[in-house]
């Protein structure tokens, strides 16, 4: 394509699920949307450390859809590689990156300085990708928006935010550019989400990009309260501790959410709940900030707030280890990958009496992924451990729209002219492209990643 018409440059979450950053160039600007880490698989978090496609200097505005870390958790090496421009989200977003993106500089610091005390890294002095005074570096840069409100980002491109349930803030993003739209879906979130609202469907564009974390799947109709409420009956009434790895910003929040309505109505016993992220604590906080855009009540956003005693230091996570009562421990993160959720997995899952309730998405390569899958032995800090505990992944809590959701969501709009389906394992990926060619008459295709397409003439 010729250099002075605009283009689309897929630089992640393209045949993965995670590193979500599309490029949006035109002569003048370059638009980034999403700026998400790759997590999962050794090669993908590799790419975390290569240089950037294109000068980050260069780069005049990021647009985001939503705070998760496979969506926003780069920005900070953005920064520290030279961005200077804009930063665009909603209030809810900027407020959960307060809490996550120092958070995940300093879980990246903490690993890089304990990896370097136990020298179980290849590399002689282990760095983290990046540093909190680099987080806070990208948070000085955010500027706020509300939902449906016109964005001007100059050279004639225009971006919205349209509500996509999935989390607090989330928003799908319309940029219009050049007499062209383009919709980028970000996460989009589940009809029947206990917490969150309905995501706004599909209005139609030129160009969809969209997720497809459950593209070949279909969530089972459960309900999520009672299949929760088995699992702690069962485990505690043994004796056990029941681990919840959990996203600290929005899963913690619905497990939380049902855990309290089961102890509201004498469904669960009454033993110990732990929540064990502070930002996990902060998020919930911030939930209660901001009902119009949830469905908890002001009574039941108390109620998961005074649910669990809140665990703020390391000592007092270290001390959780020691206790042998039955208890429920709800720790970040939700895939294993790292945080306090691993020091309990060392400490509880070879018993057992004692379970890891999966309550999310687990993405190839992660710890999570390879519990799924039936491995019962886990990497972690250097040493291989034996998981003996029962491992049970919960079908009704997932804040992803699955395959049919995700028809449903698009099917009423007017036929963009190409359909692009991103942040997906290859496997989901292809199966809703089938299906959007088959069931629904659309172009669509899923992109290679670095692929480069015209937003005039997409192919």
């Amino acid at each position: 394509m010729s250099e002075d018409q605009p283009s689309l440059t897929f630089l992640g979450a393209a045949g993965t699920v995670t590193g979500s950053r599309y490029l949006v160039e035109t002569e003048k600007r370059r638009i980034l949307v999403d700026c998400g880490l790759f997590q999962g698989y050794k090669q993908l978090r590799l790419r975390n450390w290569n240089p950037f496609p294109v000068p980050p200097s260069s780069i005049s505005d990021v647009l985001l859809t939503h705070a998760h870390i496979d969506h926003s958790g780069y920005l900070p090496a953005l920064v520290k590689n030279g961005f200077k421009g804009r930063i665009h989200s909603t209030l809810a977003t900027f407020e959960l990156c307060e809490l996550l993106l120092p958070d995940s500089a300093h879980l990246q610091e903490e690993e890089a300085h304990y990896a370097r005390r136990k020298a179980y890294s290849r590399h002689h002095d282990p760095l983290p990708l990046y540093t909190v005074e680099d987080a806070l570096a990208a948070l000085d840069l955010f500027e706020t928006t509300e939902f449906g409100t016109g964005l001007d980002l100059g050279d004639n491109i225009v971006a919205r935010f349209v509500p996509a349930g999935h989390l607090l803030g989330a928003g799908s993003i319309y940029v219009d550019v050049n007499g062209r739209t383009i919709c980028f879906s970000g996460d989009i979130g589940r009809p029947t989400d206990p917490m969150m609202r309905d995501p706004l469907p599909f209005a139609g564009a030129d160009i969809l990009v969209t997720e497809s974390t459950y593209g070949n799947r279909k969530h089972a109709v459960l309900d999520g309260e009672a299949e929760l409420a088995e699992v702690i009956n069962r485990v505690t009434g043994r004796g056990g501790t029941i681990l919840v790895p959990a996203f600290a910003i929005g899963r913690v929040q619905g497990v939380m959410l049902q855990m309290a309505r089961l102890r509201g109505r004498g469904a669960i016993p009454n033993v110990p709940i732990y929540l064990n992220t502070p930002m996990g604590v902060n998020a919930t906080n911030i939930y209660h900030q901001h009902h119009d855009e949830h469905r908890a009540s002001w009574d039941e956003c108390k109620a998961m707030f005074d649910l669990a005693t809140r665990v703020q230091t390391v000592e007092q996570s270290k001390a959780l280890n020691l206790q042998t009562e039955p208890k429920i421990i709800i720790s970040a993160s939700g895939m294993l990958t790292g945080g306090r959720i691993l020091h309990h997995v060392v400490s509880f899952g070879q018993d057992p009496k004692n379970a890891i309730v999966l309550s999310g998405f687990q993405a190839g390569g992660t710890r999570g992924e390879a519990l799924v899958r039936g491995e019962r032995t886990l990497r972690i800090f250097g040493e291989d451990i034996l998981i003996r505990a029962e491992v049970v992944q919960l079908e009704g809590l997932s804040g992803h729209a699955d395959a049919d959701e995700l028809l449903q969501w698009m099917g009423e709009a007017p036929v963009p002219k190409m359909t692009y389906v991103t942040h997906g394992e290859p496997a989901a990926a292809d199966a809703l492209r089938f299906r959007i060619d088959h069931e629904l008459g659309w172009n669509v295709r899923v992109p290679e990643h670095l692929e480069s397409i015209s937003i005039l003439d997409p192919q």
